[in-house]
């Protein structure tokens, strides 16, 4: 579900900048196969094609199901917070662009949808870019409360809190919406207050519903209210739960929570929570009372409740203090051997090799557009997780001619061992030999 503008923006929902609507689609890549076997099955492909083949060898490793990993004891600890709803984790990372982005309300010209932010196999299939991808699929057969665990993809830049692939958790909680069952909430309501009001936390809380933030047309505001206080509530403890071992640790260092008003095409009223951990304000998660229109679509048009998506990279390196996004996909027993399932522990440094910089120019082809995650996409196909980060450092429109020059610095770093100049310069020219090939650039 969710779009924020902070780094990884929680990495919930889908993006929603307006300004990248503009985007075009550019990139894609050029010797196709007429098909791709992804899964044990295969798919034509097609002039939006745009899948890679280092993005296809991680949909089987699920890092979220494996036993100690970070990511596989942090969803448990959430899981454990809600006993009593369904738990999944199985569904194919394989969906429509209907599922995606329709069912969820997503307007048509949404800049998610464009082939610069995400794998698309064909025009018909596309790799999830969030867990709400499966919202309406599971309000269909009939849970009402549940958390999906699922890896998402999406196209992005490099760095060390950026990585096309990585874990959302989404949850959903919805009730009949009637007075019975809203009395019900009402009391859900008091006992989740008096469960807070016990504990080491400080709430920086905004109105439940707002002009700004306002309850859906097809919804009693008294009702929509007692939903978006449930949500809060349940989430402050969860939030608790999560942080409160180091921030609530004292009367004199309370946990500290923040609610901000957003906005999002899939819910409303619509909200983002912050905590303030280790000294500063951290985006943890987006969340929001689910739009009608995805009830609808569901059959459960008599039903409203709320929603909320998780990057479970992003607190996960925070929690464990892993300073790089590359390390949760690491196979070294220096990184794996340091955890234990149910427990976070600091994560501690092994090594620190040093860095090999390299840089690229080209001249982009007349009348193409290269994007930036165009660049990123065919650097991480050619190296892997040997790159740490690539910014660009240089871009200019010649005058004369209109031909766009634009130059990138790439930061050659493993996790794990040094590398030498010699294998660098290997790799960066099967880079810029892929550049010309693939992109059809002239190198400069």
């Amino acid at each position: 579900m969710l779009q924020t503008a902070r780094i990884l923006s929680t990495r919930l929902f889908v993006r929603t900048r307006t300004s990248d609507a503009r985007r075009l689609i550019s990139g894609v890549s050029s010797g196709l196969p007429d098909h791709l076997e992804i899964l044990g099955t295969r798919y034509p492909t097609d002039a939006i094609t745009n899948v890679t083949p280092a993005i296809l060898s991680k949909l089987s490793l699920r890092l979220h199901t494996q036993h100690a990993h970070p990511l596989n004891t942090l969803r448990s600890l959430i899981e454990a917070h809600y006993p009593d709803w369904a738990h999944l984790s199985s569904l194919s990372p394989l969906v429509t662009p209907y599922q995606n982005f329709d069912e969820l309300s997503f307007p048509k010209d949404h800049p998610g949808r464009a082939v610069t932010d995400s794998y698309y196999v064909n025009k018909d299939m596309m790799l999830r870019t969030h867990t709400s991808a499966h919202e309406v699929e599971v309000f269909r057969k009939g849970h009402t409360k549940w958390l999906l665990t699922a890896d998402v993809y999406r196209r992005d830049e490099i760095d060390g809190s950026h990585y096309p692939v990585f874990h959302q958790m989404e949850g959903a909680c919805i009730f009949d919406a009637d007075a019975s069952a809203m009395k019900a909430v009402e009391e859900d309501n008091a006992r989740l207050s008096q469960q807070l009001e016990q504990a080491n936390i400080v709430i920086e809380d905004v109105p439940h519903i707002s002009p700004t933030n306002p309850v859906q047309p097809s919804h009693d505001a008294r009702h929509s209210e007692l939903v978006a206080k449930n949500l809060k509530l349940s989430l402050n403890t969860l939030m608790f739960k999560l942080f409160g071992g180091v921030a609530g640790s004292s009367k004199e260092n309370p946990l500290r929570v923040r609610w901000i008003e957003a906005y999002f095409p899939f819910t409303s009223p619509s909200f983002e929570v912050e905590v303030f951990f280790q000294g500063k304000w951290l985006e943890i998660l987006g969340c929001g009372v689910v739009r009608q229109a995805t009830l609808d679509t569901a059959g459960v048009s008599n039903k409203m409740g709320w929603a909320f998506g998780l990057g479970l990279e992003r607190i996960a390196m925070i929690l464990y203090s892993i300073p790089d996004i590359r390390l949760f996909w690491s196979t070294d027993p220096r990184f794996l051997s340091q955890f234990e399932h149910g427990k976070i522990t600091t994560f501690k440094p092994y090594s620190k090799y040093p860095s090999c910089f390299k840089d690229v120019s080209f001249w982009s082809p007349k009348d193409k557009t290269i994007h930036e995650n165009d660049f990123c996409d065919l650097v991480r196909d050619v190296a892997g997780d040997l790159v740490e980060d690539v910014r660009k450092i240089d871009h200019f429109v010649h005058p004369k001619t209109g031909r766009t020059s634009t130059c990138f610095r790439i930061n050659y770093r493993s996790m794990d061992r040094s590398l030498s100049n010699e294998e660098v310069n290997v790799i960066q020219s099967q880079v810029v030999s892929r550049l010309r090939d693939q992109l059809g650039v002239e190198i400069r």
